[in-house]
C-alpha cells in the first residue's frame, strides 16, 4: 500500500527501475528521473550496473552455483537475477533482500508465481536478521556455495556503520567456495560526475558515498578475485575499455570465498 510520503518524495528503487524500464514508479519518479539524466547519464549508468550483474550471473551459474542471494536488490524489474539465473538452469533459486515497504510490496507481487524466488523484508545490515527470515530458510541451503550479490548497495552504507566489516559477516556466513559479486560506486576516473550524482541522490530517501579503488578492495578481503580482478564494471568481462563517463562511474569484481577465510 502507499502512502503519501511514497508518491511525494523519489525512491531510488523506483527510480532503478524507471531508468531500466520498468513499470513500478511514480510520477514523482519519473519527473526526477528525467530532471537528474539532464545533469548526468544516470540511466546509461544504471545500465551498466544491471548488464555487469547479468554477465557475473551468468559466470555464476556456469561455474555450478544454483542459490543467490541478492542484497538491497530494489526492484526485481527487467532482466534480474531470477531471469537470468533460471533462464541458465531453472533449478535456481533467488533471495532478494530489501527492506523499503513500497520495494517489498512490488517485489512480492512480481515474484508470487515463482516458487525459485522471493523477497526477504530485512535489514541488509543486520545479518543474522537477514538469514534468519523464512525466505532464505525456505529456499537457500548456507551449507552449500551461495552467490552473495551486493552490486550497487554498499554506496547506500555510510562509513559508520563499516562497510567492509559487513561484507565480512556475510563472507563468514556462507560455505567455502561461495561467491561474491560486488559493484562499487567510484570517483576515481570521473570525480565531477560522482560529485553531481552524489548531489542528486541526496535529494532523494537514500544518499550514497563513493569510494576508492583501495576502500573497495577492502571489501574483498577471504576472497580470490576472478580475472580480470578489480576493473571498472563496464570493463568486467564483455564491454571493452570505457569510451564515455557513464561507463567510469563503477568498479565490479566476482570472488570466490577461501577456504578458511
Amino acid at each position: 500500500m502507499s502512502t503519501n510520503s511514497d508518491v511525494e518524495r523519489p525512491n531510488v528503487a523506483r527510480l532503478y527501475d524507471y531508468y531500466l524500464g520498468g513499470a513500478h514508479n511514480f510520477a514523482v519518479d519519473r519527473e526526477f528521473a528525467e530532471q537528474s539524466m539532464k545533469q548526468i547519464p544516470t540511466a546509461e549508468m544504471v545500465q551498466h550496473t544491471r548488464a555487469f550483474l547479468r554477465r557475473a550471473v551468468r559466470l555464476c551459474v556456469e561455474r555450478g552455483i544454483r542459490q543467490f542471494l541478492d542484497l538491497g536488490s530494489g526492484i526485481p524489474t527487467a532482466g534480474n537475477v531470477h531471469e537470468v539465473a533460471q533462464q541458465a538452469d531453472p533449478t535456481c533459486r533467488v533471495v532478494y533482500v530489501d527492506n523499503d515497504p513500497v520495494t517489498i510490496a512490488h517485489s512480492r507481487s512480481m515474484l508470487r508465481d515463482n516458487p525459485g524466488a522471493a523477497i526477504a523484508d530485512a535489514d541488509i545490515r543486520d545479518v543474522a536478521a537477514v538469514l534468519a527470515t523464512p525466505e532464505v530458510r525456505g529456499l537457500l541451503d548456507l551449507s552449500r556455495p551461495v552467490a552473495v550479490l551486493m552490486v550497487a548497495i554498499l554506496p547506500y552504507i555510510p562509513d559508520s556503520d563499516g562497510p567492509a566489516e559487513l561484507v565480512g559477516r556475510y563472507r563468514d556466513a556462507v560455505a567455502d567456495g561461495s561467491y561474491l559479486v560486488i559493484s562499487h560506486l567510484t570517483a576515481d576516473e570521473q570525480p565531477e560526475m560522482v560529485r553531481k550524482l552524489v548531489g542528486v541522490a541526496a535529494q532523494t530517501d537514500s544518499p550514497i558515498v563513493a569510494r576508492s579503488k583501495s576502500d573497495i578492495e577492502a571489501m574483498l578481503d577471504g576472497f580470490d578475485l576472478l580475472d580480470p580482478g578489480l576493473v571498472l564494471a563496464a570493463s568486467w568481462r564483455g564491454e571493452g575499455e570505457p569510451e564515455t563517463g557513464a561507463e567510469a562511474v563503477a568498479y565490479g569484481a566476482v570472488g570466490v570465498k577461501r577456504p578458511n577465510a
